[in-house]
C-alpha cells in the first residue's frame, strides 16, 4: 500500500507575502509527538498561530489542525518537514479548499446587579453560552469589552473541509492493535519503532 502523499501548494514567483495557512496532519498517539511537531516548526523559525489536537475515530491516530503565518514558499517547506516525521502519517493543506473552521473564546467579564441583565441580552441576541455565573463575574463565550475583561482563553483552530471530501487518510481498521500493525506496514515505520526524523 502506498504511503500518503503530502499535498504540495505550488509556488509563484513573486509571492512573499505571509497569510494564515491551515493544515490538517493525522499522527500516531504515541508520547512527544506534539513536541517534536512543536520543536521542528521552533527551528525552522515558523510561528505557529495556533495547534489543536485531539483523537480521532480511527484508532492510534490522532488529528492535529495547525494553523502558520506563512509565505507559499515557506508553506512547502513546513509541510515536507512535517512529514519528515515518522510518526505523521498524512498532512494537507486545507487552505485552498471550501472548509468550516471555529474558534472557542471564554470571557471573564465584570458583572453586577445592574451589569448582569445587559449582558444576557447581549448572549441571548448573538446566541452565545453562559458558562458559569457568580456575584461579581460571568463567563460568556462572547466579546463584552464594554463590561470589563478580567480574563480570556481561546482554543485554537478546528477545520472540516466542505461536503463530501475529508482530509483524514484511510481507515485501516476499528481495532487499534490491528491499526498499529497495519501502519507499519505502510512504508512509515517498516522496521517497527524508529527514531524520528526531522532533516
Amino acid at each position: 500500500r502506498e504511503r500518503h502523499d503530502i499535498n504540495i501548494v505550488a509556488f509563484q514567483k513573486g509571492t512573499t507575502m505571509a497569510k494564515s495557512h491551515t493544515i490538517v496532519a493525522y499522527v500516531e498517539d504515541r508520547p512527544g509527538v506534539l513536541a517534536r511537531i512543536a520543536s521542528l516548526f521552533r527551528r525552522r523559525g515558523f510561528n505557529i498561530e495556533s495547534l489543536t489536537v485531539g483523537h480521532t475515530n480511527e484508532p492510534g491516530l490522532s488529528r492535529m489542525t495547525i494553523a502558520v503565518d506563512v509565505n507559499e514558499r515557506m508553506m512547502v517547506q513546513v509541510e515536507r518537514q512535517l512529514f519528515k516525521l515518522i510518526e505523521v502519517v498524512s498532512v494537507v493543506n486545507v487552505s485552498g479548499e471550501s472548509i468550516v473552521d471555529r474558534e472557542l473564546t471564554l470571557f471573564k467579564v465584570v458583572c453586577g446587579p445592574e451589569t448582569k441583565n445587559n449582558i444576557l441580552e447581549i448572549v441571548d441576541t448573538f446566541r452565545a453560552d453562559v458558562v458559569d455565573v457568580d456575584e461579581k463575574t460571568m463567563i460568556v463565550q462572547l466579546l463584552l469589552r464594554p463590561f470589563g475583561i478580567l480574563e480570556t482563553v481561546s482554543t485554537g483552530r478546528v477545520a472540516m473541509v466542505r461536503g463530501a471530501m475529508t482530509s483524514k487518510p484511510d481507515s485501516v481498521t476499528e481495532n487499534e492493535r490491528e491499526a498499529e500493525a497495519a501502519r507499519a506496514q505502510m512504508g512509515r515505520r517498516p522496521e517497527g519503532i524508529l527514531p524520528f526524523t526531522s532533516d
